[in-house]
């Protein structure tokens, strides 16, 4: 049976605070537990006036005390811009606080310009170059596996759940070397979705974490009673990726009707080309969607993303869908 988890980026809206995007992620938080959702998990972003998640692991924290059973995880932690023994401190933290509820998720892409690397004081496409031993320092941190120099308190003994994030085919042969769960950012790249999940599935190697590989992707669900509704929902995000991607990012704005009528060929392809992993519309609408996007990847979870002007939009989107989802199952 499929799984549903929900990944947020702490969307900060234009004409909204900083305490109203935290508040709303942990309201939102709470909603998923609600309906049955097995992960929420938090992003890290840096220096983008829209997204808050940047402070990821005291973020989960304001997460795990607004909830009490959902599991809590980064999706992910951007290991290049840490160290790993920062990152087993963290979250054996957070382990030691909401235990057997934190997931750790792993990615390698640095995405970041000079000023933030002369900021993190890193340089971070080097530092890129040695993601998989970092990984393997931070699970021997977390585990004690290997005889390391240095222990991690809080970290060594956390019963920490490590994933790894990828959007290309590096990040599914590493994760099957490691016999780790994999999860695909296809609701952004979803160019090298099939290709990876079969090398993933293809080279997977056993682990004491793992004994088969787990899959989970990550794509777009904008439900609402009616499909005009549910795209008008999505137009927030819709027009935050445009900017984004024509170098003018910024907070999430109101939803415009019929936006995408009002863009250019090459800005409309982009979002098809990313709509490849979404499902908008009604209930009966996004159920297929998913069911289809399910039976093409063969996922064992789903990862809903989405982010919405409007907090309780978010929150009825996701009710909608599960609601609908279990409706379908138990048919």
């Amino acid at each position: 049976m499929t799984r549903f988890s929900v990944l947020d980026l702490v969307p900060v809206r234009e004409g909204g605070t900083l305490t109203e995007a935290f508040a709303a992620t942990a309201e939102l938080a709470r909603a998923a537990e609600r309906v049955g959702c097995d992960r929420f998990w938090v992003a890290e972003h840096h220096a983008m006036d829209g997204i808050a998640g940047g402070a990821t692991s005291v973020v989960l924290a304001h997460v795990g005390n607004a909830t009490s059973t959902i599991r809590i995880g980064s999706g992910g932690i951007m290991l290049p811009n840490h160290t790993p023994f920062q990152i087993a401190e963290q979250f054996g933290t957070l382990d030691a606080l909401f235990p057997g509820r934190v997931d750790l998720g792993l990615g390698r892409a640095p995405g970041a310009g000079p000023e933030l690397q002369r900021a993190l004081r890193k340089n971070l496409h080097q530092a890129a170059e040695y993601f998989p031993q970092d990984v393997v320092e931070l699970r021997a941190l977390l585990t004690g596996d290997y005889d390391l120099p240095i222990t991690a308190t809080p970290g060594l003994g956390a019963k920490v759940e490590l994933w790894m994030l990828g959007s290309s085919l590096f990040g599914a042969s590493l994760a099957a070397k490691l016999g780790l769960p994999y999860a695909f950012a296809a609701h952004f790249a979803p160019d090298h979705l099939d290709a990876a999940l079969a090398i993933y599935r293809r080279d997977f190697q056993p682990s004491e974490a793992l004994e088969r590989p787990h899959v989970m992707v990550a794509m777009n669900v904008f439900a609402a009673d009616s499909e005009s509704q549910a795209r008008l929902l999505a137009s927030s995000q819709q027009q935050s990726f445009v900017r984004l991607r024509s170098g003018t990012p910024g907070k999430l704005p109101p939803p415009i009707a019929d936006y995408t009528d009002t863009l250019p060929a090459s800005a409309k392809a982009m979002l098809a080309h990313v709509g490849q992993a979404a499902a908008v519309g009604t209930p009966a609408q996004v159920r297929d969607g998913i069911a289809a996007f399910v039976a093409r990847t063969g996922a064992d979870e789903i990862m809903l993303c989405g982010a919405t002007y409007e907090p309780e939009a978010r929150i009825r989107s996701l009710e909608l869908t599960l609601e609908a989802c279990e409706k379908a199952l138990a048919a």
